[in-house]
């Protein structure tokens, strides 16, 4: 679904992310895990559109969209939910998710609504309310549901559980799988790289802009190396 190859990305004289190619096949949650500073906003930024790389490619249902504007790649299918949440704080909950489904058609929108608040009915009882009154996990929700109104094939995900507390955490991680098992493929990256591992099928460790380590989810949490780097062990 997602075919990464060979890109490099600076900012100005920094060399952010060096030779990096990774995949993710339709139906995966896939994880890139790191310490900040590893280049992991970076690439989900590259992927969608926001930044480009100075060389080789980023491919998306067998298409190059290296060279797309960002509202073209969301057109195609790849959903990126920003690190931060960067919902529209002046707007009311459903003014937020409406401009998510810029890429739908207006018959469509009344759908989208319905089945984002089915995901999460705490948007529903909040719905009129304005996002910038919501607490840190209302926000993260409503930033997923936003990207959801764009119906995507691949949601992107930057530090969904970033400054959110535990119960939250584990909410929030219980609707990434959600979402998973009704079709749409994860790529995720998280600093909580336990619960991120958890949730993937795959994963890629990420150290100064390169890829040190691939391999299936579970064998990277029994990696003892990755245990004491990222996992507290």
């Amino acid at each position: 679904m997602l075919k990464v190859e060979n890109i490099n990305v600076f900012y100005g004289n920094i060399h952010a992310v060096k030779d990096l190619s990774f995949e993710v096949s339709e139906g995966e949650i896939v994880s890139l895990i790191g310490a900040n500073g590893a280049g992991k906003s970076t690439i989900l930024k590259t992927v969608s559109g926001v930044l480009r790389s100075k060389t080789g490619s980023v491919s998306f249902l067998g298409q190059d969209i290296s060279s797309l504007a960002p509202h073209l790649i969301v057109r195609r299918g790849l959903a990126h939910v920003p690190e931060g949440r960067r919902v529209f704080l002046q707007m009311s909950v459903q003014e937020n998710l409406e401009m998510g489904s810029y890429t739908q058609k207006k018959s469509a929108v009344s759908a989208g609504l319905e089945d984002v608040y089915s995901r999460f009915p705490r948007l529903l009882e909040r719905r009129k309310q304005i996002a910038g009154t919501l607490s840190g996990g209302e926000q993260q929700m409503l930033a997923m549901g936003r990207a959801l109104m764009s119906r995507p094939k691949l949601m992107v995900l930057d530090e969904p559980s970033m400054g959110l507390a535990p119960l939250l955490v584990a909410q929030i991680f219980e609707i990434i799988k959600e979402l998973n098992r009704a079709g749409t493929t994860i790529l995720l990256v998280e600093q909580n790289a336990q619960m991120a591992l958890s949730v993937a099928g795959r994963g890629y460790v990420l150290e100064t802009g390169a890829i040190i380590k691939a391999d299936a989810a579970s064998d990277l949490l029994d990696d003892e190396a990755v245990k004491k780097a990222y996992l507290g062990g």
